[in-house]
């Protein structure tokens, strides 16, 4: 049997733009993404702390160091610049191996520099 769970996630990044005309998608700086364990196309369940939507789409290399998180396309419509989100990525996993496994947490700052990860469950490694 396979489970879905929590693969990795970016913990309270903040919108820093939106392009309604692009087709689609969430870009992230590709820095944050190496250390969320997370990959260009993957898709992402993206919740906005600031009115509760809720939405997926998939992401798109951002240029390193930039600290872009910018929402495109219909996804610019369910969070302004300056809210606050989780970015989150699923994995299917044998249910057996499911039980040692430990999701990846990357917490940023108010500006989306990475202050700290874990995995869940073990001890925080500082990024400063």
């Amino acid at each position: 049997m396979k489970v879905h769970l929590l693969k990795s996630k970016i913990h309270n990044a903040i919108v820093t733009s939106g392009d309604l005309e692009y087709e689609g998608s969430i870009t992230i700086d590709c820095e944050l993404l190496e250390k969320a364990d997370m990959i260009p196309n993957e898709k992402v369940l993206v919740v906005n702390n600031n009115n509760g939507e809720r939405f997926e789409t998939y992401i798109i290399n951002g240029v390193r160091g930039s600290r872009v998180i910018q929402l495109n396309g219909a996804a610019a419509r369910c969070a302004l610049p300056g809210d606050e989100i989780i970015i989150m990525t699923f994995c299917e996993i044998d249910a057996e191996e499911a039980r040692e496994f430990k999701p990846m947490v990357l917490i940023v700052d108010r500006n989306n520099n990475p202050k700290r990860r874990h995995r869940i469950g073990e001890e925080d490694e500082q990024l400063d």
